[in-house]
């Protein structure tokens, strides 16, 4: 008996169609044809049924589409029916579920920000001016430490050392200072940068005191030669100030011992962040009385008739009268902070703190376009206009240092200007 059903004829003698068996083959084939329908977007991409023997019509994809396309397709593919539980006993079937998962978490999760700590701007200069010898030593140490006392960050260190008898201890503090205080951070568990500062100068005036005892006058690194090497008793009478400042992302850390002066300029004005060490200052002058020394005024107030400040690191015959011990001070940075200058007394026995803190404000206003983050150890970096903060601060740290020989200091000058405009 034949008849008509849905326009196919159908007769007696017909064989049906084979059934397709369950094996684990035609499943994978029939999960294909699922994915290969929903893989695409439909609006890039028109899929085809199979022509006649089997074969499937290659997709026609526009031109355009684009990697994102396609990880939208995955996420499709999620949302419309490529669900987990298919045929959990074919192992292919889990691998390709497997990877088109991984593939939408992959490109959904944002990846985190690397934040790398910005180096600052900052120019030197040092010269022996009218002295015979040059006795000044700088350190410049940025990102010198990956961690601090109070906050997380890079930390960088500046230090201005004025030997007095001699260069070693200066450049003794200046190859090791950075190194101590480096040590005491890491080992401090937590220590106030009061307490960390006041122990790294106290092993600085240690080192210095078994380093020339063991016979090790002179520059290591460099290989020169200072005068006390010719006599070895000299090296009980040399000495040397210490202002070292300290910056971290939020904090200023100033601690100074001796002459040598730190300044911030913030908002135009200038504010010291250090006090001279003279031996007539009201409270040094009674605790050398106390500790039984005297202060002789001889071409000015001096620490037994010889030494024109009260505290220094070294001078080992001076002491219990000089002290190495450093006043700390710790200071907020804001956003009015414009730039830090230290310097030894040769700047600021003939320039005021107010008018230092000009001229740095001048030269750095010149510079227009920031130059971008540096990093430790390189050469200064120069915009394609030509200038560049750090150029603004060498600018500023020479013309300081012409100004004070202007006015005819005497002694040797070291000054480094530090930018702190943060970058807007």
């Amino acid at each position: 008996m034949a008849g008509m059903c849905f326009g196919v004829n159908i007769g007696e003698t017909e064989t049906a169609a084979p059934v397709e068996s369950s094996s684990k083959a035609a499943r994978r084939r029939r999960l294909l044809e699922i994915h290969q329908y929903k893989i695409v977007p439909s609006d890039k991409a028109v899929a085809t049924p199979m022509e006649s023997g089997g074969r499937r019509k290659r997709l026609k994809v526009e031109e355009g589409s684009s990697q994102r396309e396609c990880a939208n397709a995955v996420h499709s593919c999620e949302a419309k029916g490529v669900e987990k539980g298919i045929d959990d006993d074919v192992p292919g079937e889990k691998r390709l579920e497997s990877k088109l998962f991984d593939l939408a978490a992959s490109t959904s999760e944002p990846q985190p920000a690397v934040v790398v700590p910005e180096c600052p701007k900052y120019g030197t200069t040092s010269v022996c001016g009218r002295r015979r010898d040059m006795e000044d030593a700088v350190a410049i140490c940025p990102s010198f430490s990956d961690r601090s006392p109070s906050s997380a960050g890079g930390i960088h260190l500046f230090g201005v050392y004025d030997g007095h008898g001699c260069s070693h201890v200066a450049t003794r503090c200046r190859d090791r200072m950075h190194e101590i205080v480096k040590s005491e951070i890491e080992t401090g568990r937590g220590a106030s940068w009061e307490q960390t500062m006041v122990e790294s100068f106290a092993k600085m005036d240690k080192d210095v005191t078994e380093w020339s005892a063991s016979g090790g006058s002179g520059d290591e690194t460099t290989g020169s030669v200072c005068r006390c090497e010719l006599k070895s008793p000299q090296t009980e009478a040399v000495g040397s100030t210490a202002v070292v400042a300290i910056l971290s992302p939020d904090k200023i850390i100033v601690s100074n011992c001796g002459d040598s002066r730190a300044v911030l300029c913030r908002n135009g004005a200038a504010i010291p962040l250090s006090v001279d060490h003279k031996p007539d200052r009201p409270d040094e002058l009674k605790r050398i009385n106390d500790s039984g020394g005297r202060v002789i005024y001889w071409d000015g107030p001096r620490v037994l008739g010889v030494l024109a400040m009260s505290r220094a690191i070294g001078d080992n015959y001076l002491k219990p009268y000089v002290i190495s011990e450093p006043e700390v001070t710790v200071t907020e940075r804001t956003a009015e902070d414009e730039c830090l200058i230290l310097a030894s007394d040769g700047l600021w026995d003939v320039v005021t703190n107010e008018t230092a803190c000009e001229v740095a404000l001048k030269c750095l206003q010149t510079c227009k376009t920031r130059s971008p983050p540096r990093s430790p150890g390189k050469d200064i970096i120069v915009t394609p206009s030509g200038e560049s903060s750090d150029k603004a601060c060498s600018d500023a740290s020479i013309l300081l240092t012409k100004l004070a020989l202007a006015r005819h200091s005497a002694d040797n000058v070291s000054v480094v200007v530090v930018d702190l405009r943060r970058a807007r």
